[in-house]
């Protein structure tokens, strides 16, 4: 199929990818905020599972690269602004990490590897992204909201999310396969 011509039927079928992966991404971190409250973690559950990442990773590989860094950048927006969570100094630097794992996803979905080697340069590409944003929220625009340490420790304190995310990603990816159809 060429890029150029969509049909009325893959641009639909794209739209209502990008907002279910949209509001899974915006679920996804409430149900866990509400299990850290009752647990007495709080918002570490969420910080540690990353559990908005795993529609955005799904959305690029699933419908390609302007799907996944549609959702990517939309999601975390659409969270602050009905839920006030990520922290509103995190949403840029959330939506830069956001945005290149959906795009990145989305340009290797036609890639010949696995997905788990996918969802890997996803990761590293988007964390380089966010800690490149992250600096240059720093050093370049005098944020305040950025310390130096967290350029880095935002990387160890959701390993678990990733590890977790190396499991469910591929798996979820090989169940919605077939959906791949429509965006064709």
């Amino acid at each position: 199929m060429s890029t150029i011509s969509l049909s009325r039927k893959n641009i639909t079928a794209r739209i209502i990818l990008i907002l279910v992966s949209i509001i899974s991404a915006v679920a996804l971190p409430q149900i866990f905020h509400a299990l850290g409250v009752i647990s007495g973690t709080g918002a570490a559950l969420g910080t540690a599972l990353l559990p908005m990442h795993i529609p955005v990773f799904l959305a690029g590989l699933t419908a390609g690269p302007v799907a996944g860094a549609v959702t990517g950048v939309l999601s975390p927006v659409v969270s602050y602004l009905i839920a006030g969570m990520p922290a509103p100094g995190m949403v840029p630097y959330m939506v830069a990490e956001l945005m290149a794992y959906g795009l990145i996803c989305g340009f290797l979905s036609k890639a010949k590897l696995n997905t788990f080697a996918k969802v890997l340069i996803a990761q590293a590409g988007g964390r380089l992204v966010r800690m490149g944003a992250m600096a240059a929220g720093l050093y370049i625009f005098a944020d305040d909201f950025v310390k130096p340490g967290a350029i880095f420790s935002f990387i160890t304190a959701g390993l678990i999310g990733t590890v977790i995310q190396w499991a469910v990603i591929p798996y979820l990816a090989q169940k919605t396969d077939g959906l791949k159809k429509y965006y064709e």
